[in-house]
């Protein structure tokens, strides 16, 4: 199934993509799961694929607002420096830990909306990367047992605030600008990719191709990620784990490029979808 989390009607609701239309789960499950996060928890997947092969379709898929694809995560924990040729480009050494930071619910924003550059710098960068929501809590998960605790996938633009993220050896304020986090357009539920599969991530900046990479090049593998985070802190259901950008990031090129109002973002990940967003200033 492709889930996501929209608006329609003034409402809040969760739902199924199928076809250019969407399967409404919010009604069908009502107190029983408020929320895409609640659904997941619930362990009601299994079920909400029989609802929606069962159901009428809902409004089209362009008539509804939609929201990043967990609005309400207990956590965003990103990983940084996870592919060999950022690392390299960046000018770093490979650690035997993967390196992680945090970003805040209020940072992200959905397929369709603007990323917005705000006024304090003119150094917005994008991170193609691979988001995976976790589906089964769980704390000490070992590598591999890791698969089972993990509900979907989605397409996520780590953007940055350059000036800000290296100004001091902390990245957060440069990872936790107000809407500079794309996340959606859905999430594809983990039985629609095998465990393992190889999928290949691109970054599109106005139609020019800036990242390519495929995940059997990551350096801490998505199992060793759940492995080591949940060794730290517990793993609950609708946290995010951003699992890491390729090389060709704007910073690093000659001369550098950022992204300025009026520009289209794309994150394509071929298993999953197309996550677009536009640039404007705040």
């Amino acid at each position: 199934m492709k889930l996501i989390s929209y608006q329609h009607d003034g409402a809040d609701s969760y739902g199924a993509v199928v076809g250019d239309r969407v399967v409404d789960l919010r009604r069908a499950f009502g107190e029983r799961a408020a929320d895409l996060k609640s659904l997941i928890a619930a362990g009601l997947l299994g079920e909400a694929a029989r609802v929606v092969a069962a159901a009428e379709p809902g409004p089209k898929l362009d008539e509804v607002r939609l929201l990043p694809v967990i609005p309400n995560p207990g956590k965003i924990v990103c990983v940084g420096l996870n592919y060999g040729e950022h690392v390299r480009e960046t000018g770093r050494e490979i650690t035997e830990q993967p390196t992680l930071f945090l970003r805040v619910a209020e940072s992200q924003l959905a397929h369709g909306e603007d990323i917005v550059l705000p006024p304090e710098s003119t150094r917005l960068d994008y991170e193609g990367e691979i988001a995976v929501v976790i589906g089964k809590a769980g704390r000490r998960i070992a590598e591999q047992d890791a698969w089972d605790h993990i509900a979907g996938y989605a397409c996520y633009n780590d953007g940055s605030i350059r000036d800000w993220q290296s100004a001091t050896p902390q990245w957060t304020a440069g990872k936790n600008f107000w809407r500079t986090g794309g996340f959606g357009p859905w999430m594809v539920t983990r039985d629609e990719i095998r465990d393992g599969q190889v999928m290949t991530l691109v970054t599109r900046l106005n139609g020019q191709e800036m990242q390519r990479t495929t995940t059997d090049k990551l350096i801490h593998s998505i199992p060793r990620q759940i492995a080591h985070i949940s060794a730290f802190t517990p793993l609950a259901a609708g946290d995010v784990i951003v699992t890491g950008t390729p090389g060709g990031v704007g910073a690093k090129r000659t001369p550098p490029v950022w992204m300025k109002p009026g520009d289209i973002v794309e994150i394509e990940v071929d298993a999953i979808g197309i996550l677009r967003n536009g640039i404007r200033a705040e």
